[in-house]
């Protein structure tokens, strides 16, 4: 069967299961557009490629597939690095696909030409330019099989506009084998046994739970290793959901805004069970002072992160399923004849009171509205059966402090990057997976105008995603450091110009309603929420509200401020 290269191209996408792709037309793509009514590939229109490339992330990390979008040469392609980055500071399995000029004029400063490739080395975890029809179909391949294997990310793939019209027979390889790639995924049963004789020495054990074990769909042993055994368990921001947030052993978010408890825990614990994390500075504060007492053990599938931020005592190279799934093989042996309950019961009991004494918590004696107190009454109505995504900064904290997240691939946030405006289009990527989910983006007013041109994009395909704003005037994370460390000098952080949001909601065709009253905020949101139409929900909230527990950049966890 010959094919052009655009029809290859979508051949290979129907071949790999890929339902849905994201994109935005231009010249060097414009074969591809053309052969996509005659695709089962449905194609969503973006009304900026960064929304694509955003939206193709929220795809995956809510669905664990990998997410596809499209855009075109020059521009287009420019226009999605941030997004291309921000999946790759956060692990996630994206295939980008960039128009390109035609090869011939590859180098000669053509219209729309850039160095994709190059540009984008540096924040993929592959990238190709295919110069050869016949190479197509194995590069796409390819793509996908190191997209999702291994330490997930994004890859790029360029396609020169010649060859999307050249003709060649098509042939999808059935499997991928490249000698430079075999990442190991069956962990070393040496290392599984001596992480099992730690666990039985430790007094004080704890497990640091991160993003890996959501990719690599590990949640449920996760969630037996810590019940089983009795040990707390804490997360960084993007490990949120693996254990569930309403057991009485999770311990919240560890790190600059983690809880008392957690960042008590990392101090005082004895044994450190790492997996799916790779220490980020937002999760260690200073360095040297992180869990001074502890033997650590770190579970993760790219050898690269291990001893890369902190010392390791104890390497476990795997994926995490399999880790985890080796520990509990181990350790189920263990069950009749040694008492994990009583040995681990005091420690427990510790650093369940530094969370009673130390709960999360805030002022809410006042009229006004407290952001806190909207996070928790959406928590409340939606009783953690929805897909959240954020924006970033304080909305981005708060959402990851008030909400208990019970589930995995529910809490869709930039966690590495911290990418302002990635919340919106992930919700509407989230949306498009699960029609029939609750997907709300917790707001702020700075974020959400960095994308909100795809409020047309959700109007026009039917994508019913709420937007929530925590609206309080201010770029309120960078308000809240000038606060603290910069003598309240709030130099070009106040937004008082804006624009109507509930206007513009309805000038996209959508719904929009405005909150200035704290009685009035649980009865708009569940209206809001049984709208079967996209919704902007404008909150006015406490104008200098802070995000506390913080660590202050540079200090030890236990140097927390508290309010």
């Amino acid at each position: 069967m010959k094919l052009t290269g655009a029809q290859i191209l979508l051949k290979c996408l129907e071949k790999e299961g890929v339902d849905v792709m994201f994109g935005f037309p231009g010249g060097a793509v414009i074969d591809i557009y053309d052969a996509i009514p005659k695709s089962s590939v449905e194609h969503i229109l973006v009304r900026h490629e960064q929304g694509a490339i955003h939206a193709a992330d929220g795809y995956a990390r809510a669905t664990g597939l990998v997410g596809v979008c499209l855009v075109t040469s020059g521009p287009g392609a420019t226009n999605a690095v941030t997004g291309i980055a921000t999946a790759y500071m956060d692990s996630i399995p994206v295939v980008i696909f960039t128009g390109q000029v035609p090869r011939v004029l590859i180098g000669n400063d053509a219209f729309q030409e850039v160095d994709i490739v190059g540009i984008t080395r540096p924040c993929t975890k592959h990238n190709y330019l295919v110069q050869n029809i016949e190479e197509l179909a194995g590069t796409i391949k390819q793509a996908f099989y190191l997209a999702r294997s291994g330490r997930p990310g994004p890859v790029l793939v360029d396609l020169p506009k010649d060859l999307m019209s050249q003709v060649t027979e098509f042939k999808y390889p059935e499997e991928v084998k490249m000698r430079s790639y075999n990442p190991t995924s069956k962990p070393h049963i040496g290392q599984v046994r001596k992480v099992v004789k730690l666990l039985k020495k430790a007094k004080k054990p704890l497990i640091y739970s991160g993003g890996g074990v959501i990719s690599s769909g590990s949640h449920e042993e996760l969630t037996w290793l810590g019940r089983q055994l009795n040990i707390p368990v804490t997360s960084t921001l993007m490990g949120l959901g693996a254990f569930p947030g309403d057991d009485d052993l999770f311990l919240g978010m560890l790190g600059m805004h983690g809880t008392y408890a957690a960042n008590m825990a990392v101090n005082n614990c004895d044994l450190l069970l790492a997996v799916g994390a790779r220490f980020d500075d937002r999760v260690t504060g200073k360095v040297d002072t992180f869990a001074p007492n502890a033997t650590i053990v770190h579970i993760d599938i790219d050898p690269t992160s291990i001893q890369k931020n902190v010392s390791v005592h104890v390497p476990l190279v795997a994926d995490c399923k399999s880790a985890l799934a080796a520990l509990k093989k181990e350790t189920e042996a263990t069950l009749g004849d040694f008492d994990w309950f009583g040995s681990h019961k005091a420690w427990v009991d510790q650093v369940q009171t530094w969370g009673i004494e130390h709960p999360l918590t805030y002022d809410d004696s006042s009229d006004t509205i407290k952001p806190q107190y909207v996070v928790e009454k959406i928590y409340e109505i939606t009783k953690g059966d929805a897909i959240i995504a954020t924006e970033v900064g304080q909305n981005q904290m708060w959402a990851a402090q008030f909400y208990k997240y019970t589930k995995p691939n529910t809490l869709l946030t930039s966690g590495g990057l911290g990418t302002m405006g990635y919340g919106f289009p992930a919700a509407m990527g989230a949306q498009r997976a699960f029609p029939d989910k609750l997907v709300i983006d917790i707001a702020g007013d700075g974020s959400i105008q960095m994308c909100i041109q795809e409020m047309m994009t959700v109007v026009c395909n039917k994508l019913p995603v709420k937007i929530v704003i925590l609206n309080n005037g201010y770029l309120g994370m960078v308000r809240q450091w000038q606060e603290l460390f910069y003598e309240k000098n709030y130099c070009e952080t106040c937004l008082d110009a804006q624009p109507d949001f509930v206007k513009l909601a309805e000038a996209y065709g959508a719904d929009g309603y405005r909150v200035t009253e704290k009685k009035d905020v649980e009865s708009t949101l569940r209206e809001a929420f049984a709208s079967d139409k996209p919704v902007i929900i404008d909150i006015r909230v406490e104008r200098e509200e802070n995000v506390y527990p913080m660590v202050p950049a540079g200090a030890s966890l236990t140097e927390m401020l508290l309010v």
